[in-house]
């Protein structure tokens, strides 16, 4: 069976400077088990496959896959997958606003050129286990000092997210994989000094899913903007960069509309084919 199949870059402008993403197109034939073999044979964070949906709301369906394990949402998926769908001719429901329907259940996403914007879906905030704080913390190589808050951030994928003294030290952090892959999904957020074109740098760990170090992600992004927000730790709108230690250089704009947080970006196409199972 050969299906057609996109790679894309999302939260870039330029190629190979995101994070890649593979979308595999008209997968309704396959078996989760098939999903799940591609995506770990693509390794890289997450692969998605578009399906018919099956509700009137949505214009397609989407499975997103990790190498070792299946995602009900996650923000570079929705934003690579609506631009993959799109350019493959997809045309939604409604002019400029595309509905995605996954795990987590239908998210709308504004449209724009190359230039789209997911509306996050909502965000619970629980306190951190100070033991597993300090084990975390350890696995980082931060002390107690560096880290100004803390909490377990939850919109359908749950981070375990520290907010640091800085951006520099978000970017100076040198993890233990291993030690974290027993842990959890850690987020790290700091602040830029004021003037540059992005106020937050952010870095995510998920060596337990097989991602050590994810390029850019959107989810993380979302839950990390509200919990921001929230607690006035930063303004109703603003860019945040991530991928810098990892030779990337994503750019994510995150804005709140009342009670509608939208996390967005560009993606360019990198490869387009087909792909036989």
């Amino acid at each position: 069976m050969k299906l057609p199949f996109s790679q894309v870059d999302v939260f870039t402008t330029t190629p190979l400077k995101g994070n890649a993403l593979a979308v595999v197109h008209d997968a309704d034939d396959l078996t989760a088990e098939q999903m799940q073999a591609f995506a770990r044979w693509t390794n890289l964070s997450e692969t998605t496959f578009l399906l018919r949906p099956t509700t009137p709301e949505a214009d397609y369906r989407v499975r997103i896959f990790a190498p070792n394990r299946e995602f009900p949402f996650a923000g570079h998926p929705t934003l690579g997958s609506c631009h993959a769908w799109r350019a493959a001719g997809g045309v939604s429901r409604t002019p400029g606003l595309v509905v995605q329907e996954c795990g987590v259940g239908l998210v709308r996403i504004r449209v724009s050129g190359d230039e789209a914007a997911f509306a996050a879906p909502p965000m619970k905030a629980t306190p951190v286990d100070e033991v597993l704080l300090g084990r975390v913390r350890e696995a980082l190589g931060l002390s107690a000092d560096h880290v100004r808050a803390s909490s377990w951030l939850d919109n359908g994928l749950p981070w375990l997210v520290l907010q640091l003294d800085s951006a520099a030290r978000v970017l100076a952090v040198e993890p233990d994989f291993g030690a974290l892959a027993t842990l959890a999904d850690v987020g790290l957020v700091g602040a830029h000094a004021p003037g540059g074109d992005v106020q937050f740098e952010l870095r995510g760990f998920a060596p337990g899913g097989g991602i050590p170090e994810d390029p850019v992600t959107g989810s993380l992004n979302a839950s990390v903007a509200r919990w921001l927000m929230d607690r006035g730790e930063a303004p109703p709108a603003y860019r945040a960069a991530q991928g810098a230690r990892v030779g990337r250089d994503g750019r994510v704009s995150l804005t709140r509309d009342g009670d509608t947080l939208w996390v967005g970006g560009p993606t360019v196409g990198c490869i387009r084919g087909d792909v036989s199972f």
